[in-house]
């Protein structure tokens, strides 16, 4: 294993906590909200319009990519083996780098490459369905190093495909494993991989329900309302949970989320952030569940702001900008909510169609847009009404979130990766 220099690590840490608006770090984007900054975005293009470039990659992935700077990281598998991927963002790729044998995904949505990779000026962090996760230099992919979290602490017991992506927090990578054995989430010095802390997160869920595909929230803590410097939130088992992001520790937990104990609960779209609040999709896309942030030990009955039992989201995580909370659900019903108060500000539903939406929505100069699995897109008003404003498509299997920076898209098919926009 090699370690990074004192220097270094400073330098990742000072430039995480700068990440850019042009800069799109993880999965949810640099606020883990999906909501984009900048303007200039095309709301329209095909496969010969506003096209810049289409890289084939070398092996299936359905991760997002991590875009900063100028360095764009994908991962995917590449003749069996766990791969990530360095292009610039002209497309031409930089380096590629394989870090052992890929586990082949189950579904045929799912691959070895589920977990989207999280980036920082000085390095990037992949995780795999294999258990594998590494560190990687941004510059050159150099292996800082590497650990597998299935070797470790025990075996994938997941009915499906590991969906969880890692997420950073000022010292750590921190990734969550809940399934049907010891579920957990675990911390890992983002430069040494040295295990920080392991949290057990065992909780009373039945059988499927104790299985989850979704990725924590990294905040800054309010300290209004008692909360550490920074926190995690974390969607599964039935329910919330938040830890102190530097020691692991459970804060506060809220239950209820699946009163009727239905065994096939098992949670795909994660948590948001909106202001003091912790909304949560659950019930296979049938409940959104408010939580005030704050509190000790168990919250169900004094915190939860506000629940609505017939809007949800099985798979597209909602997007939030300017306290409002914006939901597409798999069957592209979409609907804009005050964040504050759950009440619907507008809805509407997009055509019928065979394909579902499992890409999560994007909020980006004005707009909100998202992307069916047939690679169709939908540009919408992000305003006071529902107004469809465009389409775009690339006809190609999309699940992947798209990554918005600098006046350009970054969309992740199965099979290639696109940059759309003006020359």
């Amino acid at each position: 294993m090699r370690k990074a220099p004192r220097l270094v690590l400073a330098m990742a840490a000072i430039a995480a906590a700068a990440a850019r608006g042009d800069d799109w770090p993880g999965w949810r984007g640099p606020a883990g909200t999906g909501a984009a900054a900048g303007a200039g975005y095309v709301a329209s293009w095909g496969p010969r319009e506003h096209v810049l470039w289409r890289v084939a990659l070398p092996g299936l992935g359905a991760s997002t990519p991590a875009v900063w700077g100028d360095a764009v990281v994908v991962t995917c598998a590449v003749d069996g083996q766990d791969a990530a991927l360095c292009l610039d963002r002209a497309g031409t790729e930089r380096w590629r780098r394989t870090l052992g044998p890929a586990r082949a995904g189950k579904h045929k949505k799912a691959t070895a490459a589920n977990p989207s990779p999280v980036a920082d000026g000085t390095h990037a962090w992949v995780y795999y369905k294999s258990g594998v996760l590494a560190c990687l230099q941004l510059a050159d992919g150099e292996v800082v190093w590497r650990t597998n979290l299935q070797e470790r602490f025990g075996a994938d017991t997941l009915w499906w495909d590991l969906g969880t992506s890692p997420v950073l927090t000022r010292r750590a990578v921190v990734v969550a494993v809940m399934h049907s054995g010891p579920s957990y989430v675990a911390a890992f010095d983002r430069g040494t991989g040295a295990l920080i802390w392991k949290q057990d997160r065992q909780l009373d869920a039945p059988e499927e329900a104790a299985q989850s595909y979704t990725t924590p929230v990294v905040a800054a803590g309010d300290r209004a309302a008692g909360e550490p410097e920074e926190v995690l939130f974390v969607l599964g088992a039935d329910h919330v949970t938040a830890h102190d992001a530097a020691t692991g520790a459970e804060l506060w937990r809220v239950g209820g989320l699946n009163p009727g104990r239905d065994k096939f609960f098992r949670s795909i779209a994660s948590p948001v952030v909106a202001g003091g609040l912790v909304i949560a999709p659950y019930a296979r896309g049938n409940s959104l569940t408010a939580i005030r942030r704050g509190g000790t030990g168990d919250v169900t009955d004094s915190h939860v702001a506000w629940v609505r039992n017939d809007l949800g989201a099985d798979v597209p995580t909602p997007a939030v900008r300017d306290g409002r909370l914006y939901v597409c659900t798999d069957k592209g019903r979409v609907e804009c909510l005050e964040a504050a108060t759950g009440k619907t500000l507008w809805k509407g539903e997009l055509p019928k169609h065979r394909h579902a939406y499992s890409a999560s929505p994007i909020v980006a100069d004005g707009r909100l847009v998202v992307i069916r699995e047939d690679g169709h897109a939908t540009t919408l008003a992000a305003g006071d009404a529902f107004a469809v404003l465009a389409a775009g498509d690339v006809e190609e299997m999309t699940v992947a979130t798209p990554v918005f920076v600098d006046g350009r898209i970054f969309l992740r098919t199965h099979d290639a990766l696109w940059c759309l926009g003006r020359p």
